[in-house]
C-alpha cells in the first residue's frame, strides 16, 4: 500500500477496550452488556421486560455493567430490518462515481447483509493482511507457535517499498518476533513485516486457511485479489477470535489503533470505536472492518480503476456514514 499519506497517528496509551457485544450465535438468547445499556434498552431491543430480564438473571436490582453476560429469557431475534432503502441509496451515490466498487454490509444484530458487486473479484492489496495476521493468531492459539519466535530479515525475499517503517532502517540479518512483525502489519501495514510472515508460515498455506474460513476468491491465479463478501467473511472472523481468545482481541486493538484512517473511520463520530483494516495499490482504494456504533456492523469495501485515490477514499468514507447514520437510527439513537 503506497499512497499521498494524509493520516492521524491513533497510537493510544494503554490497551483500547473493545467490546464485542453481537456473537452471531445465538445472539437472541446471549448478550453483553454495552456501555450505555439499561435494562429498559435491553428489554426493548429483545421483545421482554424488565421483570423477565431479572428474573432470568437473578437481579435483585436494575444495575448492569458493562462486560456483563445477560441470558435473554424466552428473547426473540431483533426485528430484522429491511436495508432496500439503504442498499439504493448507496447505489445512488455510487451512480456517477468513476470505478466499480465492490461492498458487503452486515448488520451484527440481526444477521441481515446486503452487497453490491459484493462478488466481484478485486485487488485486495493490503486488506489481505487482516486473514495473513489471523492465520498467525491462530496457530499461536494452537500452540504451533510462540508469539517470542524470531524470523531473519532477507532483502532478497522480503524487501518491499511503499507502506510501513521497517523499510527504512532493515538490514539483512535482523530479527523481529512474530508479535512484532504482525502488529507493525496491522497498524503501519508495513509490506515487509507481511512479506516476513507470509514467507514464513508460505502463501498456499495462508490461501488454504481463507478458503477454510469460506473464502472463495483466493488468489486466483496467484493474484492478490479478494472480494467484498469474502472480506467480510475475514472480517467476521476475527470478531469471533475476539469472543474467545486474548490474540483476537489485541487483532482488534491493532485495527482499532492503525495509522492509516481515510476510508471507513473518517466520517464517524469521535469516540466511535472502529477497528478495520485499509488497503491500496493504484486505482484500487479499499478499506474493511466494523464499526462498534449502537448499532454495530460490517463492511467491506474493494474497488477499481478509481482514478482518484482521494475521492476513492472519501466515497467509502461517505458510504459508511450512510450506514452508520441509519443503524443509529435503527437503535433509537
Amino acid at each position: 500500500m503506497f499512497r499521498r499519506i494524509k493520516f492521524k497517528f491513533l497510537f493510544l496509551a494503554g490497551a483500547l477496550a473493545i467490546i464485542v457485544a453481537f456473537p452471531m450465535a445465538a445472539w437472541a438468547l446471549n448478550y453483553q452488556v454495552q456501555p450505555g445499556d439499561t435494562l429498559w434498552y435491553i428489554a426493548q431491543r429483545f421483545g421482554t421486560s424488565i421483570t423477565d430480564l431479572k428474573a432470568g438473571n437473578n437481579l435483585s436490582s436494575d444495575v448492569i455493567y458493562p462486560g456483563q453476560n445477560l441470558t435473554i429469557p424466552g428473547g426473540a431475534s431483533p426485528q430484522a430490518p429491511d436495508y432496500t432503502t439503504l442498499q439504493q441509496q448507496i447505489q445512488n451515490y455510487l451512480a456517477d462515481k468513476p470505478g466499480t466498487y465492490g461492498i458487503y454490509f452486515k448488520d451484527l444484530a440481526s444477521g441481515q447483509s446486503f452487497g453490491i458487486n459484493a462478488d466481484t473479484p478485486l485487488p485486495a492489496a493490503s486488506t489481505v493482511k487482516l486473514p495473513a495476521v489471523l492465520f498467525i493468531n491462530s496457530l499461536v492459539d494452537q500452540g504451533v507457535l510462540d508469539w517470542q519466535q524470531k524470523l531473519t530479515y532477507n532483502s532478497a525475499t522480503d524487501y518491499q517499498g511503499g507502506s510501513g517503517i521497517l523499510q527504512f532502517s532493515v538490514k539483512d540479518g535482523d530479527q523481529f518476533t512474530l508479535r512484532t512483525l504482525t502488529s507493525l502489519a496491522i497498524t503501519t501495514s508495513d509490506n515487509i513485516a507481511y512479506n516476513m510472515l507470509r514467507n514464513f508460515v508460505g502463501k498456499g498455506s495462508i490461501a488454504s486457511y481463507m478458503q477454510s474460513l469460506g473464502g472463495q476468491t483466493v488468489f486466483p491465479n496467484g493474484q492478490n485479489l479478494s472480494t467484498a463478501r469474502d472480506m467480510a467473511i475475514y472480517v467476521q472472523a476475527a470478531l469471533n477470535s475476539a469472543n474467545t481468545s486474548a490474540n483476537g482481541r489485541r487483532l482488534l486493538d491493532d485495527m482499532a489503533n492503525g495509522i492509516y484512517n481515510e476510508g471507513i473511520p473518517l466520517k464517524i463520530p469521535a469516540g466511535v470505536t472502529v477497528a478495520h483494516k485499509e488497503g491500496f495499490v493504484w486505482g484500487s482504494p479499499g478499506d474493511v472492518g466494523v464499526v462498534f456504533g449502537s448499532r454495530p456492523f460490517i463492511i467491506t469495501v474493494l474497488s477499481q480503476n478509481v482514478p482518484d485515490p482521494d475521492q476513492g477514499f472519501a466515497n467509502i468514507a461517505t458510504i459508511t456514514r450512510m450506514i452508520y447514520d441509519y443503524q443509529e437510527n435503527l437503535a433509537g439513537k
